[in-house]
This record gives C-alpha cells, sequence and structure tokens, in this order.
C-alpha cells in the first residue's frame, strides 16, 4: 500500500484556480509572486487562454520566456501571449509596479523554468527569488526600460500565419515596444516582402542571418544597405547568388563590378562578425581580397563551398591578418587541381595553434598538392575532425598524410579518400581492390596511433549516390552490393 503527500495549501490554491478562470484572473492582483511560473505553466499546458493572457499583464518577473514551452508554433497561445500585453499597455494605474522587460518568444532553452520545475508548493530557494538570480540569463537588452519582444524567424518561400501574425501586431504598436530578431533564416523570399519584414524588426539586434535566395547580384546589392545595418551579426550564412547569363568567366560588367562592390563593403561595417558561410557564389572568384580586407574582428569560421577561386583569391588567404585565430577551415567542392596551394600551407602553419576543424573535400586535389599542406598539417595540435573525401591520392602519399597526423591527439573523426588505386584507367571503381587497401591504410594509422572515428570512402556513385565506406568494415554502395 502507497502513501501520497497531501497536497499543500498552495497547491489546492492553485488547482481551485485553474478549475475557476475568473476567480484567477480577479485574484491575480494579489496572488504571491512565487506561484505564477507553476500556474502559468499549467494554464498554458491546459490551453486555458483566458488565464494566460491576464497573467501577462500582471507577470511580475523582468522576462518571459514563453517560447521556451511552446515546442511547435502555435497561433492561438501565441495570440493569448500578445493579447496579455495589449492589456498591459492599455492599463494606466497598473496594480503592480511594471515588471515585464522581455517576451521571449524563441524556442530555446532557458534557466527560468527549471528553477520552477517540480516545485508544486510554489516555494523556491532566497537565491532563486533574488532578481539577479532571475535576470541572468537574460539578454543584455532585458534590463533596458522599453518592452521588447524576441523572436527567432525562418522564412522559407513564404510567411506562415504564426509570422504573420507577430509581424502585423508588432507593426501596429511600433511605438510601444521593439521586435527584436536574434536568428533569421531567409529561403528564396521576394526582396520587397524582405524589406517589409525590415521595417519593422529592429536589424540592429540579428545576431545569426541565413540568405539562401537564388538572387542576382543587382538583387543582393539592393539588399546590401540592410546587411550594413546588422552591426551585431556574429554568424553570416550566404547562398546561391548567381550570374545572369550562362557565360562562366570571370569577367564582370561594370554594372556587375559596382553592384559586388557595394555588398562587399557592408562588411566594413559587421564589427562582430566571427562566422562565414558562403556558398554557390560566383562572384567570389578575384574578390576574396577586397573582402577580407573589409572584416573587422578574427573569424573563427570560414567555410567556402562549391565556389570558384583563382590564385589571387588563394594567396590572399595567407595574406589576411582576421584568419589568424581561425577554428574552422572549410574549402569544400572549391577546385584546387590547378592552384599552388604554398599560400594555403602558411594559412595553417599561422593558425597552428588554434584550428580545431579542416575540410579539403571535394576539392580535386592531387598527390602534389597535399604533399605541399603536409608539414602544416602536421603543426596543427588543436584538429578533432579533417575530411579530405574527394581528391585525387595515391596510397603512398595517402599513407604519408597518416603518418604527418601522428601527433594529432585531439582527432576524434577522420575522413579520407579511397586512394587512385582503387580506381581503373578509365575511373572505374575496383572494390576487391578497395577492400583490400582500405584495411591496409587502417593498418598503419592504428600502428601509429589510436584512433577514435576514421573513414575511407570512394566518390559518391552516381547511380545510387552512395559511397563505398571502409571504418573497419567494409561497406560497398548499392550498385556493388
Amino acid at each position: 500500500m502507497s502513501f501520497q503527500d497531501p497536497p499543500t495549501l498552495l497547491e489546492l490554491l492553485r488547482q481551485r484556480l485553474l478549475k475557476d478562470e475568473s476567480l484567477a484572473i480577479s485574484g491575480l492582483q494579489d496572488l504571491p509572486r512565487e506561484l505564477f511560473p507553476t500556474l502559468f505553466m499549467e494554464a498554458f499546458t491546459g490551453r486555458q487562454f483566458k488565464i494566460l493572457k491576464a497573467m501577462v499583464a500582471f507577470w511580475p518577473f523582468p522576462c518571459l520566456p514563453v517560447g521556451a514551452l511552446m515546442k511547435n508554433p502555435h497561433l492561438e497561445t501565441l495570440q493569448a501571449v500578445l493579447d496579455g500585453l495589449d492589456m498591459l499597455f492599455t492599463q494606466k494605474g497598473h496594480p503592480r509596479k511594471w515588471k515585464l522587460q522581455v517576451v521571449d518568444l524563441r524556442n530555446v532553452h532557458h534557466n527560468f523554468w527549471n528553477m520552477w520545475a517540480g516545485k508544486k508548493d510554489g516555494r523556491c530557494s532566497p537565491q532563486v527569488l533574488n532578481k539577479k538570480q532571475i535576470g541572468k540569463d537574460l539578454p543584455r537588452y532585458a534590463l533596458r526600460r522599453h518592452l521588447k519582444v524576441v523572436v527567432d524567424f525562418s522564412y522559407w518561400f513564404h510567411l506562415d500565419a504564426y509570422q504573420t501574425y507577430i509581424l502585423q501586431w508588432a507593426e501596429q504598436r511600433k511605438n510601444s515596444l521593439q521586435l527584436c530578431c536574434k536568428k533569421m533564416e531567409i529561403c528564396t523570399l521576394p526582396i520587397c516582402t524582405i524589406r517589409k519584414i525590415l521595417k519593422i524588426l529592429q536589424a540592429e539586434y540579428i545576431e545569426k542571418l541565413e540568405l539562401n535566395l537564388g538572387w542576382s547580384v543587382s538583387t543582393l546589392a539592393c539588399f546590401s544597405p540592410h546587411l550594413g545595418q546588422m552591426r551585431n551579426i556574429h554568424t553570416l550564412s550566404l547562398a546561391r547568388i548567381y550570374k545572369n547569363t550562362l557565360k562562366m568567366d570571370h569577367t564582370f560588367t561594370d554594372s556587375e563590378e559596382k553592384c559586388i562592390n557595394k555588398f562587399i563593403l557592408q562588411f566594413s561595417k559587421l564589427n562582430c562578425l566571427q562566422h562565414l558561410h558562403m556558398s554557390d557564389i560566383y562572384f567570389l572568384a578575384d574578390h576574396m581580397k577586397q573582402l577580407l580586407r573589409y572584416l573587422k574582428v578574427p573569424l573563427e569560421t570560414l567555410s567556402i563551398s562549391h565556389c570558384q577561386l583563382t590564385q589571387l583569391d588563394v594567396s590572399s588567404l595567407s595574406q589576411c591578418q582576421s584568419l589568424s585565430l581561425l577554428k574552422h577551415l572549410t574549402l569544400r567542392g572549391v577546385e584546387l587541381s590547378d592552384l599552388c596551394l604554398m599560400n594555403l600551407r602558411v594559412l595553417l602553419e599561422s593558425v597552428a595553434n588554434t584550428l580545431q576543424i579542416l575540410e579539403l573535400d571535394h576539392c580535386k586535389m592531387e598527390d602534389s598538392q597535399l604533399t605541399v599542406l603536409l608539414p602544416a598539417i602536421s603543426q596543427c595540435s588543436q584538429l578533432t575532425k579533417v575530411n579530405f573525401y574527394e581528391n585525387d591520392i595515391s596510397m603512398a602519399v595517402l599513407k604519408d598524410l597518416l603518418y604527418h597526423t601522428a601527433s594529432l591527439s585531439q582527432l576524434t573523426l577522420e575522413l579520407y579518400p579511397a586512394p587512385l588505386e582503387c580506381y581503373n584507367d578509365m575511373g572505374g571503381f575496383l572494390p576487391e581492390r578497395f577492400s583490400q587497401l582500405c584495411p591496409e591504410l587502417m593498418d598503419t594509422l592504428r600502428s601509429i596511433r589510436k584512433p577514435v572515428v576514421v573513414s575511407f570512402a570512394t566518390d559518391i556513385c552516381l547511380d545510387c549516390f552512395e559511397r563505398s565506406v571502409y571504418n573497419l568494415q567494409t561497406r560497398l554502395c548499392l550498385c556493388w552490393q
């Protein structure tokens, strides 16, 4: 027979309030603030929107991180929260001193709710109730006077009902609050729609921006002034900027050059940029030096994927002071076979004490290029991940690469290409050679040091779109199974 502790008076009070909405709403003015979090969580879970609306207006803490409770956007819940803010705005003589400063609608972990989880009696330690402790996790702008609503927005092709409601509501209340977006993702959205959004949002609060647009440089130039206003961006991802014609050379018209320069100039205003990702950007060729020159602070991440780079671009990497503290360098799908990589070697040597991730995959490097880089790679003592997939490297040079990693004790993930000897003269795959040579390479590595996760893999098969992979066991692509 099991026994349960009887409910406390505070638990009984909370249960009573949840059963009688009118009583709960009328009693909020005198409700101990210690009861607010657990009552709010239960009303939230039970979709008791009238209570939620009233509790927002009477919220006794500086921050209401309601987004942490909302795993998926829910329009009725959003409406209840924003209606509660409207009540707050319209009340002239608020019964409590106005405490609420930030309403956080982002679906991110927040310690505020953890402090109250399981405290059914409404009690909490003095440390938790301390204002400094409660405000510890608030964004830096939470301590300012005007109310702020914090969001993350992801726009894919169009605005959904949830996003549209927030934007329309905020636009009508510009004088009462600030709508602050921390993370924004935009995919294939018309420039006119983006402009309307940025007129409502506070651009200076954007910290992470992902643009996947399929634009021309002329459209990108129209967007450029908005990027320059995002002075607190620390992560910028830019993808799919195409040329207006089918010509694949590196020549640009005067008008294109003006558009490119207008966009690149905005990097001089991004004083907090630390992570830069660029993919399918056709105009990077012969413009990397100009772009890198405008960087204000050292980058931690530089990722360039599926772009054309010239010898001048590669040379500029070693000359840029803003790359001297790199932790993550990716050149993926950047063809290096016709380039001298001595400057890339100089860059790797300069970041040997900081670089943690090195990805040089799908670059069509040959033996001579990789051999140039080996002395620098052996010095990168902090490396945790390397990726050399889809390069044309022989068995002998792969073994040499493995020997040059002997002192890299931090490596936990290593991805190497299958040796050239696994293909015939026509480029056809030889599964027997693959099954023979890859275990030999693994044995070589294990004789040097103790690896964690290591794979040797072929290029992606054009028929089944899979790789043949060896990682202690051979797994052939579907075409060879």
